[in-house]
């Protein structure tokens, strides 16, 4: 008998994790690694929603049992934000408070997904997609897109994917990790896809204020009214507050499919921390003006390493449109020596560059596009600017 199930055990680790953990076990050896691998904003929370979590610490009413699927207040908070923010009209009722958005996504999958339900997942994908599926019962099927085309996935694509068994088709716009924005038409048509095929949407928002240039954030179930009867938005404080650590996240779903997660939830969670939530309540009900500050400088550092990287031979780099990834071709960079050593993988290249330059990123392979890399930009300009350049020097050699 086996001691661990083969449920958990087929399990992939999260490779963003493992990259940022290495990162840092060989900076606690003393080693100036780095880091271009984490998906978290080096801004500090705004002070006043640290103020609110300080003074929710000091009230009793927050060291006791909640309800399950969260605060009232936060809850209605969430949903008048929804409106602000997305145009999306929702009630406090179809609100879940997820313990950050990771849970959101399992928790969504799990309600939607019998054994068998097939889900289509655009690649590239964030790496916890196609596990949170798996752990569901579901069943990944994944599409390919690539930089020629933007990283945008087709209504022809999806048609071509589609069979009896599709319940689910995973939609992210911003993109985490091509940084690719999705226009209002082509939001719409591929929300009209799914209403005519009756094939539900889980559309993550989580990074719904972070766009640049001429790229602006949609929401499907408001471009296609008819689909929010099929329709599960993701989202959460965590990219948006730079508040990743606090782990508070929000899934938005017809009030059936709230109160059958919130029971889910009730079983395997309870409440998410109350102080967390309160740090929440004020974020999401306050003003946007760190928010601005925050994208400004992500615009501004996004637009810096595209140039570098775009100027490496054997690199092509798409301009990102959102989130705060570059997400470079560096299929050039394989198969011929570099310090001494070849690459044939993007794998392999992503520990020939930690080993020889000490800098971190993600390999395409984690996000289901083999021959491509992810860069996070949300670190200061100065490690940005050095990162790149040991890159650029290494392959140049």
């Amino acid at each position: 008998m086996n001691r661990i199930s083969a449920r958990l055990g087929a399990i992939a680790p999260s490779a963003t994790l493992a990259v940022d953990s290495k990162a840092k076990a060989m900076q606690a050896e003393g080693l100036n690694v780095i880091g271009f691998g984490a998906g978290e904003p080096d801004f500090p929370t705004p002070a006043h929603i640290v103020e609110a979590a300080v003074a929710a610490c000091q009230d009793p009413k927050n060291h006791r049992y909640t309800p399950a699927g969260g605060l009232p207040e936060l809850k209605s908070a969430i949903a008048a934000k929804t409106l602000r923010d997305s145009g999306y009209a929702v009630a406090a009722n179809q609100v879940l408070v997820t313990n950050g958005g990771k849970h959101a996504v399992y928790t969504a999958f799990a309600v939607l997904c019998d054994p068998g339900d097939e889900v289509i997942c655009p690649a590239p994908y964030w790496t916890t997609y196609p596990e949170a599926v798996v752990l569901a019962g579901g069943v990944p099927v994944v599409v390919d897109t690539s930089d020629e085309t933007g990283f945008k996935v087709t209504v022809d694509q999806l048609e071509a994917a589609y069979t009896p068994r599709t319940k689910v088709l995973l939609f992210v716009s911003p993109d985490n990790p091509s940084g690719a924005v999705y226009s209002p038409d082509e939001i719409r048509a591929i929300g009209q896809w799914a209403l005519a095929r009756g094939v539900w949407v889980i559309t993550d928002e989580i990074y719904e204020h972070l766009t640049y240039g001429s790229h602006e954030f949609a929401s499907m179930p408001t471009l296609v009214p008819d689909l929010a009867e099929q329709c599960i938005v993701i989202n959460g404080v965590a990219k948006t507050y730079a508040m990743t650590g606090w782990r508070v996240g929000w899934m938005i779903s017809p009030a059936d499919v709230t109160a059958a997660a919130t029971n889910f939830q009730s079983h395997a969670t309870s409440n998410v921390a109350n102080v967390s939530q309160r740090a929440a309540l004020a974020a999401v009900s306050g003003p946007l003006d760190d928010v601005v500050m925050m994208r400004t400088a992500f615009e501004r550092r996004g637009t810096l390493m595209h140039q570098m990287l775009s100027a490496m031979p054997g690199v092509t780099c798409l301009e990102p449109e959102g989130a705060f990834y570059c997400f470079p071709n560096v299929t050039g960079l394989l198969g011929r020596p570099i310090a001494g050593k070849v690459a044939h993988t993007t794998l392999e290249l992503a520990d020939l560059v930690l080993s020889e330059a000490k800098v971190a990123f993600v390999p395409g392979e984690a996000f289901g596009s083999p021959g491509y890399a992810r860069f996070s930009f949300a670190l200061g300009d100065d490690d940005l600017v050095e990162g790149i350049s040991r890159f650029a020097a290494l392959v140049a050699e």
